[in-house]
């Protein structure tokens, strides 16, 4: 099975175990991302539960926010059974996918807090990586702010874009359409949304020499057992502290720390579903 079925397997398993399951709140939008706009502001939707647990999901592949936007008032969300919505994300449409996604998300944020765990705070935006002189670093997806990071390491850097327009040579790193060159990484960076565009196992069967991978980005709220399960090493992403601030941030395009910290769950730390589901 595919990451989606797996991960969909355990949240069947929490929802037989959870008598009264949160309804979805609301699916909550953000604004059209500003031009040349960067970073995750205008990126990411939330999906609400009545708990008020939220899971973000990725909406800037193809075309899915406009999408999302026209169908809002249609999908008719507020209300409806959790696992359900999330049972879109193993589905063959995108948006409903990122619909499905983000629900899932929602879905492990309730499992977590009710289980009474919370993963690691985190001030490292490179996902525990300690680049090193002489290493070669792979990037999947183009982590504009990390660049200068990995560069200072001393490693050598090599970047796997979909987009043929940023493929080159750049000041002191080379950014290639070939995902190949994974092959030949000894740690490697990844964007979450590996697991939206249906190439998350193939990219991962490309970094068999990685000593190292971190997936990171505000969708990294899943549960990671089955990304554990599949060679990588840590998940990085946002744990909400303060749900209305966070959900007015994102709706206005503004920026969303106040209201979220850095997290990580690293395999040798996470305790496990199994280990979760005994304590609720």
């Amino acid at each position: 099975m595919g990451f989606a079925a797996d991960y969909l397997e355990q949240l069947a398993r929490f929802a037989r175990r959870v008598p009264a399951l949160p309804r979805v709140r609301a699916l909550h939008l953000p604004a059209d991302p500003p031009p040349g706009g960067s970073g995750t502001r205008g990126a990411f939707c939330a999906l609400e539960l009545d708990d008020g647990s939220l899971g973000s999901s990725y909406v800037l592949l193809d075309d899915t926010l406009a999408r999302l936007h026209g169908a809002d008032a249609a999908l008719g969300l507020a209300g409806a059974d959790a696992f359900e919505v999330a049972r879109h994300f193993v589905g063959a449409d995108p948006a409903l996918r990122t619909i499905g996604f983000a629900a899932a998300n929602a879905m492990t944020r309730c499992l977590f807090d009710r289980a009474g765990w919370q993963p690691d705070a985190s001030a490292d935006s490179l996902g525990a990586l300690d680049a090193k002189p002489g290493e070669h670093v792979g990037m999947i997806g183009l982590f504009s702010p990390l660049l200068q990071r990995v560069l200072a390491s001393g490693a050598r850097l090599t970047v796997v874009e979909l987009q043929p327009q940023l493929a080159g040579e750049r000041d002191g790193y080379r950014v290639t359409l070939d995902a190949a060159a994974l092959r030949a990484c000894d740690k490697v960076l990844a964007t979450g949304t590996l697991v939206l565009n249906d190439s998350l196992d193939r990219m991962l069967a490309l970094c068999e020499r990685a000593r190292w991978i971190a997936m990171l980005g505000p969708s990294m709220g899943c549960l990671p057992d089955a990304l554990f399960s599949r060679g990588v090493s840590l998940v990085g992403g946002s744990w909400v502290l303060d749900g209305p601030a966070y959900v007015d941030a994102l709706r206005c395009g503004a920026m969303r720390s106040a209201a979220a910290r850095k997290m990580t769950i690293s395999a040798r730390h996470y305790p496990g579903f199994e280990a979760l589901l005994t304590r609720l």
